[in-house]
């Protein structure tokens, strides 16, 4: 069976009230195509930025620094295969990769923002390394309502850990006294702006369900041709005891999903397990014509359907949260390979959990946390420098002392390279021939090698922003220090080391648009955190000046301590006294306690 796309037609049979009037495009996001059959495919040299830009050509004496490592290479742990892999793409230079995307219902939670940051920080890596890469996420604007009983069960057999998902937007829409489409549409937009705050770039496509019914039809359809699939009044249904290697993504057994130990299922069914594909429609819901009579899709059908019709039946890398890998992973194998017998992805991705203070996220628990509430208080790349702090696949505990260490080391760095900034724009830097000192290119060395080795083993991304460290230091003690500011070269060596750092940033995508917005951003913040003005903090500054010229340090000292407890420091230099956001005293002491 070919490709869906071409099946697709125009959506008629659904009529709703006209969507809002208000517009929540991003002038920001372009989408475009990434697979461009003219393009010349090269891989690029390590830290050449995702947009053309003139780098340093920096050499050692052995020649090119990238030139020993293989910096086009890259493992990645397939959930298939339970093993690291080489990643090889099934045509040369170019990826295809799907990942999940949200059902539009709600504001997306931190939960979301680690999913699409790790992927995003994947999509940064392979265009770093060269490819064209065509990136599908998909929004679910369509609910299949009740998520089915039984899938709820196994889902909690198999992680333990469930992580809410906005499964009833019909509710959700009735709730509000607003129809489903138009309210997955506003919550979409929401989503982009999201997207937007925490610098994840476009994926090249973003297919709606509501504009898929023709290829999701054509699907369900084919399955039922080939014998995979059986009606029920206006259901379809698939048969799992049709497809013998069912649960070979998950590792579990068919005699292990024994949905009805806990809720009532559908004695219809010829297998408990068995999982719609299509869903009659109930009255005041909404529903699309069909061969089986007015219905809705089930949720598991939508991505198998979305997927082939941009990326086709075989593809690279279909990602999403662990939660995913069953059943809706396991349910989109069975799908694709009844639907297509070529059906193939090459390797499967998931995300670990997002836990608060140690406990599961969950509403119920009052621990949830959306992505709004989240930057009103945090700067958005304080918050994806936290999620980046933890390999993509462990789970990450969230928490305000985390979020506070994340702001903090963000604010150290952007405000080491706004330094840097201030000094280069004083002199004129040119990358000539042994024009960087040997001690500096082997800094140089060393930072490339631990990015090679960090970024192609999996995206360990903690091992890389800990490196960090070093060439910031080294970057400090050249701006600051007595010894730092007599070495030699030294204007070109601080040039080369910011130059190496900004492109490890973008790879991260943690690259602002400008080091000094960044920094008054995260000064706001903490403001905000602190429930303090500037004005207010600089006129602690004057008395505590004032103090200090009464030598009255009991008073000065209690002003410096008062405001860092509420995460201001205070700097004091020749030239005066500044302050910056601190992780608050009172945080500092419960980790010091904690270990």
């Amino acid at each position: 069976m070919g490709s869906l796309y071409k099946y697709y037609k125009p959506l008629t049979s659904i009529c709703f009230s006209p969507p809002p009037t208000k517009s929540y495009l991003l002038h920001s996001i372009k989408i475009k195509t990434l697979f461009s059959p003219t393009k010349k495919t090269r891989l690029h040299r390590f830290f050449t930025s995702l947009t053309p830009s003139s780098q340093p050509s920096i050499k050692t004496t052995g020649g090119d620094a990238s030139a020993a490592s293989p910096s086009s290479e890259l493992w990645l742990y397939n959930t298939m295969s339970r093993k690291k892999e080489l990643f090889k793409p099934k045509v040369e230079g170019k990826v295809g990769m799907y990942v999940c995307g949200v059902t539009a219902y709600d504001l997306s939670h931190i939960g979301h923002a680690r999913v699409y940051v790790t992927f995003d920080v994947l999509l940064r890596y392979l265009k770093h390394l060269g490819y064209d890469v065509r990136y599908v996420r998909n929004f679910t604007d369509v609910d299949d309502k009740c998520f089915s009983t039984e899938n709820v069960v196994l889902r909690i057999l198999f992680v333990y850990n469930v992580v809410d998902r906005g499964f009833d937007i019909i509710a959700r829409a009735n709730e509000l006294g607003e129809d489903p489409i138009c309210l997955s549409k506003r919550y979409c937009e929401e989503f982009l702006h999201d997207m937007v705050y925490l610098h994840c770039l476009p994926p090249s496509v973003e297919p709606r369900v509501s504009d898929h019914m023709p290829q999701i039809i054509d699907m369900i359809e084919q399955i039922l041709d080939n014998g995979y699939a059986y009606r029920i009044d206006g259901d379809v249904y698939f048969s799992v005891d049709k497809l013998p290697e069912y649960g070979r993504l998950s590792g579990r057994k068919l005699e292990d999903n024994r949905a009805g130990e806990r809720v009532a299922v559908d004695t219809r069914k010829k297998n408990p397990a068995d999982f719609a594909l299509w869903k009659s429609a109930k009255e005041g819901e909404p529903f699309w014509d069909s061969p089986w009579g007015p219905g809705r899709p089930g949720w598991h059908i939508e991505c198998s359907a979305m997927s082939a019709a941009y990326l086709g039946h075989s593809f690279d890398i279909h990602g999403g949260g662990m939660d995913l890998v069953f059943p809706h992973h396991e349910n989109e194998i069975a799908q694709s390979c009844a639907a297509c017998r070529d059906s193939n992805i090459s390797y499967w991705v998931h995300n670990g959990f997002v836990t608060i203070d140690s406990e599961k996220m969950s509403k119920s628990l009052g621990n949830f946390f959306t992505i709004r509430q989240v930057i009103d208080l945090y700067h958005p790349l304080a918050l994806r420098l936290f999620l980046l702090g933890t390999h993509y696949r462990s789970p990450v505990n969230y928490s305000d002392m985390q979020l506070e260490s994340a702001s903090e080391r963000i604010f150290y760095i952007y405000q080491t390279l706004h330094d840097c900034e201030n000094i280069l724009s004083q002199h004129h830097v040119t990358f000539e021939k042994d024009a960087i000192p040997p001690d500096t290119i082997n800094d140089i060395n060393k930072f490339h090698d631990t990015f090679v080795t960090s970024m192609s083993d999996d995206l360990h991304t903690p091992v890389l922003l800990s490196a960090l460290s070093d060439p910031l230091k080294i970057i400090n003690d050249m701006l600051h220090t007595r010894k730092g500011k007599k070495q030699t070269k030294r204007i070109v060596s601080i040039a080369a080391l910011e130059k190496m750092v900004r492109n490890a940033l973008m790879v991260l995508g943690l690259m602002p648009p400008t080091y000094s917005e960044a920094l008054q951003q995260l000064r706001e913040k903490a403001l905000r955190r602190a429930k303090l003005t500037e004005d207010q903090i600089l006129q602690k500054i004057e008395e505590r000046t004032a103090a200090r010229k009464d030598k009255d340090y009991e008073k000065s000292d209690a002003i410096r301590k008062d405001l860092a407890a509420l995460g201001i420091a205070l700097m004091d230099s020749p030239d005066g006294t500044n302050w910056r956001p601190a992780i608050p005293f009172a945080l500092q002491e419960q980790q010091v306690a904690s270990t």
